[in-house]
């Protein structure tokens, strides 16, 4: 029985969530549509210490406020003007960490497109938002009671030795450190994953 991710999953520490985040299911419905993905690559921001989150420095915005609020909440906004790029806020209430979902692969479901496409539908944070129709109209949504976007567990385990960790992407502005520390984590080996040899 597929089973909604609730609050206590997204409250825990960061790293922790980014983690078992992979394997679960992303689940969008619009309309009568229902698009699932399994996720497959996440990347974890730590304010205010961290140099690549918007909240380094303890700064809090009308950007970035989700990010700030307490686990299970969307934080999504547009890089380059273009994309969109969807977070979900980790930890508890006042302390700006969140969780990028990098990249999704697409439950099977019939499909025009030959099977490798399909797997590449949604596999960067732009793609997956364009794929998941994601925008910002759900900003600061709650995914553990949102109707239209959740995240479900159907009991799919990844085994620590399948997740890779490695730097997090497009981030050098943050410095030698921060830009090198491996908190993005992947799953070896599968084809939706956005840039597996980084």
């Amino acid at each position: 029985m597929y089973k909604r991710l609730g609050r206590g999953f997204f409250e825990r520490p960061t790293l922790t969530v980014s983690k078992d985040l992979l394997g679960k299911f992303l689940v969008r419905k619009i309309g009568k549509q229902v698009l699932v993905g399994k996720i497959v690559e996440t990347e974890a921001y730590i304010g205010p210490e961290d140099r690549a989150s918007h909240a380094f420095g303890g700064k809090l915005t009308a950007r970035n406020r989700a990010e700030w609020m307490i686990g299970g909440h969307v934080y999504i906004y547009l890089v380059y003007g273009m994309h969109f790029q969807f977070n979900i806020s980790t930890g508890k209430s006042g302390v700006p960490e969140c969780v990028l979902i990098r990249a999704v692969e697409p439950a099977p479901h019939p499909s025009p497109l030959p099977q490798g496409e399909e797997s590449r539908r949604a596999n960067g944070p732009g793609k997956l938002c364009k794929w998941m129709k994601l925008d910002k109209s759900f900003y600061s949504e709650d995914v553990t009671k949102s109707s239209r976007l959740w995240v479900e567990d159907r009991g799919m385990r990844v085994p620590r030795s399948q997740i890779i960790a490695g730097p997090r992407v497009g981030i050098d502005y943050a410095g030698p450190y921060w830009s090198k520390i491996p908190w993005r984590f992947y799953i070896k080996g599968n084809p939706a994953v956005s840039k597996p040899h980084l």
